[in-house]
C-alpha cells in the first residue's frame, strides 16, 4: 500500500509526554487539553506533518507502539481460571464472572453479536455481556436528566470521544470486555493489557436444520490495527457473517457453501466502511492505496456430525478432543509471511516464525485488499470435543495445536462460557499484549431449544 495522508496532530502532551491517540482531546494520563496545544503547533508549523507510511503487507500483531499502547498492571488471578480484569473493578460478581442475564427472546435461531456495527463502533449488549465502564443516571445533571458520570471524578459529563468534560479522564469503554454463552456455545472478548480499546469482535448463534437437528456458529473477527477503523471493520464483518450463516443454514444450504458466501458478504460490509470513510465510491484500484478500514475472520459452523470452518488472515481454530490422549489439530492455516515462507520450502517453521516479519498478513477483508479468498474446510470428527475459535491475541500464548489443548479446561464441552473465561485469562497472565477474543463450541452440537440463552 502507499502513503496514507494523516492530520496534523502532536506527537506528545506538551504537560507529561505522554504519546496521544488520533483524535484524542484529553491526555490519557495526565487529563491536560490537547486541542489548544495541537491549534497552537499546527499554526506555528513550518510545513506540514509528513504523511504515515503502511506497509506493503497489513501487521495485526506489530511490536507495541507507543502511539497505540500503553501499559497496564500485570493481571492478578481471578475466579475459576480467569485473570481478575483490572480495568473492571465491581463490574463482575464475587465469583469472578459476568452477571448472569435473562433469557433471549424466544425465536427461531439465538443470537448474540460480541460488538455490533455502528457510527461509534460501540460494542452489543447482551447475554452475559459484562464492562468496567463506570457510568450511570447522575442525579446532579440539570433537569435530573440521567447521564453518564466520570469514573474518576464522579462529577464531570463524558463527551462523545469518550472522555470526562471536567478531569479528562479516559472511561472505560462497553466493548472493553463482553462475553456471551447461548446453549452449545460461548465467547468471550478483552481489550488486553496494552492496547486501548478493543479491536476484535465475535458473533454467536444457534438455530435448527430443516431436519430439526442443531447448529451453531462462531464468527471471530481481528481489527486491522494500522488500518482506519479496525474496531468497526471488525464488528461489521462479525454481524455481516453472522447474519449471513443464519440466513442460509436453516434452509438446507451446504455448511461450505454457506460459510464461503458468508465471508463475501463480510468483506462486502467492511468494503462499504472505505465509502463511508472517504465519501462517493471510487475506483477499485483507487482504494487499494487508501488505508481502508480491515479485518481478519475466522467462522466456525458445528452440527451433529460435521465441523466447517472458514477463515481469511491469521486468525485460527483449533480442535481440542475431550480424550486428550489423541491428538488435538489446527484446523486452519494462516495468510501470513511466514506461512508462505514454509509453505514455499524457503524457511522452516521455526526459522519463519522467529522473523520480525512472522505475523505480516497476507489476506485481509477490505477495500485495499487485492484479492478475495476464501478458505473453507469441513471434518467428520471421530470423537467428542471442542472447536476453539480465536484471534491471535491468544494463539500467541499457545501457538501449537499441543499448547492450545493444555489451555483448554477438561470439562471445555459441559462448561464452554468457563473455557472462554479461562482462555482470556490465559492471554491476560501471559501478558495481554493484544485484543483476545476466543469462542469455544462443543462438538457434537447438542440437541436443544433454538432461542434459549
Amino acid at each position: 500500500m502507499s502513503q496514507m495522508p494523516q492530520p496534523p496532530q502532536l506527537s506528545a502532551c506538551p504537560t507529561c509526554d505522554e504519546p496521544p491517540q488520533s483524535g484524542d482531546r484529553y491526555c490519557d494520563r495526565c487529563g491536560a487539553d490537547l486541542s489548544a496545544a495541537a491549534a497552537a503547533a499546527e499554526a506555528s508549523a513550518d510545513r506540514p506533518v509528513p504523511p504515515q507510511l503502511s506497509g506493503a503487507v497489513r501487521a495485526t500483531r506489530p511490536e507495541p507502539d507507543p502511539e497505540d499502547d500503553y501499559e497496564l498492571a500485570a493481571p492478578a488471578t481471578g475466579g475459576q481460571g480467569q485473570a481478575a480484569d483490572p480495568r473492571a473493578a465491581g463490574a463482575l460478581g464475587t465469583d469472578g464472572t459476568a452477571p448472569p442475564a435473562g433469557p433471549a427472546p424466544e425465536t427461531g435461531a439465538s443470537t448474540h453479536t460480541g460488538a455490533a456495527p455502528g457510527a461509534d463502533g460501540a460494542a452489543g449488549t447482551g447475554a452475559g455481556s459484562g464492562t468496567g465502564t463506570g457510568t450511570g443516571a447522575d442525579p446532579r445533571l440539570p433537569g435530573g436528566e440521567p447521564g453518564p458520570r466520570c469514573a474518576a471524578c464522579q462529577e464531570g459529563t463524558i463527551g462523545q470521544d469518550g472522555f470526562c468534560e471536567r478531569c479528562g479522564h479516559a472511561q472505560g469503554r462497553e466493548r472493553d470486555h463482553v462475553e456471551s454463552e447461548l446453549e452449545g456455545i460461548a465467547a468471550a472478548t478483552d481489550r488486553g493489557l496494552r492496547h486501548h480499546r478493543n479491536e476484535d469482535a465475535f458473533s454467536v448463534s444457534s438455530a435448527e436444520l430443516p431436519d430439526g437437528s442443531p447448529v451453531v456458529v462462531a464468527v471471530v473477527c481481528d481489527g486491522v490495527s494500522s488500518a482506519t477503523r479496525p474496531d468497526d471493520a471488525s464488528a461489521a464483518a462479525a454481524h455481516a457473517a453472522n447474519e449471513a450463516l443464519m440466513a442460509s443454514l436453516p434452509h438446507g444450504a451446504h455448511p461450505q457453501q454457506a460459510m464461503n458466501e458468508a465471508i463475501v458478504a463480510a468483506a462486502e460490509a467492511v468494503n462499504s466502511l472505505a465509502v463511508e470513510t472517504d465519501g462517493p465510491a471510487s475506483h477499485p484500484e483507487q482504494q487499494r492505496h487508501q488505508n481502508a478500514p480491515a479485518c481478519t475472520i475466522v467462522s466456525a459452523v458445528v452440527t451433529s456430525d460435521i465441523l466447517t470452518v472458514g477463515w481469511v488472515g491469521d486468525s485460527r481454530a483449533y480442535w481440542v478432543p475431550d480424550d486428550r490422549t489423541a491428538p488435538p489439530a489446527r484446523l486452519t492455516e494462516d495468510d501470513s509471511w511466514a506461512a508462505q515462507m514454509v509453505a514455499a520450502g524457503l524457511m522452516s517453521e521455526a526459522e519463519a516464525y522467529a522473523d520480525e516479519r512472522a505475523h505480516a498478513i497476507t489476506g485481509w477483508l477490505g477495500a485495499d485488499a487485492y484479492e478475495l479468498e476464501p478458505h473453507t474446510a469441513s471434518y467428520k470428527p471421530d470423537r467428542p470435543g471442542v472447536v476453539v475459535v480465536c484471534t491471535d491475541g491468544l494463539w500467541n500464548y499457545a501457538e501449537s495445536a499441543e499448547e492450545m489443548a493444555r489451555a483448554v479446561p477438561p470439562d471445555a464441552r459441559a462448561r464452554p462460557l468457563n473455557s472462554a473465561q479461562v482462555l482470556v485469562g490465559h492471554a491476560l497472565g501471559g501478558g495481554g499484549h493484544d485484543n483476545v477474543t476466543v469462542a469455544v463450541v462443543p462438538f457434537p452440537a447438542a440437541p436443544g431449544r433454538a432461542g434459549s440463552a
